[in-house]
């Protein structure tokens, strides 16, 4: 687990044929009131659990997990922590909760040819993405968590119900795979995705005066060049219309 803030740290992915998200956990460490973002790969809650507990951090301290949004690379080893940590909350943006609490798996995988073959690797099957979503988040929700405030963004096109983490105070954005580092974007031709809506939250999180940037993939960056996601906006615009 690598520390980034004192009260923000990364569990990067692990990919495999399929990639695996970075996990975050935030929170003071002394808060007792700690959180996860996204969770990861099947297959990879043992190792996910394993960083969190040579960090020190008592698993009753972590009290929910924030899905960015609910894409199999993300939530894939969901269940893995839950059963590990029972008393785990599921916090989801309200336009993928009701899919989640229906076993509606199509945001999930994304597409039919990639449901398929993922089932076949993992031998995954029918209501293996079944979740009771505790708190649904809206578009300016304040989360006031671990001693900080992160305040969500709705910014969907790479996934309907797509989150930011934005912290405004010390200019942290959690993006999801919206945008990441060296000038790419999340794709956008999976169910729920949309180019033009993809541009639209890129030109947004491009007005943001963002110092940290934590995307769900690759290699994070901790001194953003000035007006960085509003270049990439820029760049891939012509692509996204």
């Amino acid at each position: 687990m690598t520390k980034i803030t004192e009260s923000l740290f990364l569990i990067p992915g692990r990919d495999e044929m399929i990639p695996d998200s970075h996990v975050y956990l935030i929170g003071h460490p002394d808060s007792g009131d700690l959180s996860l973002v996204d969770a990861g790969l099947m297959g990879h809650g043992a190792y996910k659990l394993k960083e969190i507990a040579a960090g020190g951090v008592k698993p009753a301290d972590i009290k929910r997990i924030i899905m960015t949004h609910t894409h199999l690379d993300h939530i894939g080893c969901l269940r893995e922590l839950i059963e590990a940590i029972p008393s785990l909350e599921l916090w989801v943006h309200e336009s993928e909760a009701g899919q989640l609490e229906a076993g509606d798996d199509r945001t999930v995988y994304g597409m039919e040819m990639f449901k398929q073959m993922c089932r076949m690797q993992y031998n995954l099957k029918d209501g293996d993405f079944t979740f009771k979503v505790d708190r649904r988040l809206k578009e300016g929700d304040e989360l006031n968590i671990g001693g900080e405030t992160w305040t969500v963004l709705h910014i969907p096109g790479h996934s309907v119900g797509g989150i930011g983490l934005w912290n405004a105070a010390r200019g942290i954005l959690i993006p999801g795979d919206v945008v990441y580092a060296d000038n790419s974007i999340g794709r956008f031709d999976l169910y729920g995705a949309d180019g033009g809506t993809l541009a639209a939250s890129l030109t947004r999180l491009g007005s943001l005066d963002v110092k940290v940037l934590l995307p769900g993939h690759n290699r994070i960056v901790t001194n953003v060049p000035k007006g960085y996601i509003a270049a990439v906006a820029k760049q891939w615009a012509p692509y996204l219309r």
